[in-house]
């Protein structure tokens, strides 16, 4: 998944994420341009829920009393474990590079919602922070305002 780098041994690497799709960049150093290095996606995060899961809730009795209920709200969001998912084989791909020893340190650039799961996936697999984090969806935007982002911390 990951290509060679172009310019040297150490890099930062920059991941810019969304529910659906997140893509990675390297710099050589803290403000010089971004080159791509790979793309995630999660094709499953731009399918319906009702997509998503085969049936409904079925119907359960209570342990006491005589009443009957639904399980529909006993399901977990399928949308919300699918990013969880995707969230941490991003994280997984920013601790593989972490722990290579050739990354200086990471970036985060994601939408808010999505962010505070990179986080919660990054928690166990990598002790270092970011050296920046940005909360905004610009997925799909080009390398030179990701870069403008960055810089303006």
């Amino acid at each position: 998944m990951a290509l060679q780098t172009t310019f040297g041994n150490k890099y930062y690497l920059v991941v810019v994420a969304d529910e659906s799709r997140a893509t990675t960049y390297l710099r050589d150093k803290l403000r010089s341009p971004l080159r791509q290095q790979s793309q995630f996606d999660n094709e499953s995060a731009r399918m319906k829920t009702g997509d998503l899961i085969s049936d409904r809730g079925g119907r359960s009795f209570d342990s006491h009393g005589q009443g009957r209920h639904t399980m529909t709200g006993e399901k977990s969001d399928p949308k919300k474990h699918l990013a969880e998912v995707f969230a941490r084989q991003i994280a997984d791909h920013i601790a593989t590079e972490m722990h290579r020893g050739s990354c200086k340190g990471y970036a985060l650039v994601a939408a808010p919602k999505f962010l505070g799961m990179l986080r919660a996936q990054l928690a166990s697999r990598v002790s270092a922070d970011p050296y920046a984090t940005v909360d905004k969806n610009v997925v799909g935007q080009s390398a030179e305002v990701i870069a403008g982002l960055l810089d303006e911390l």
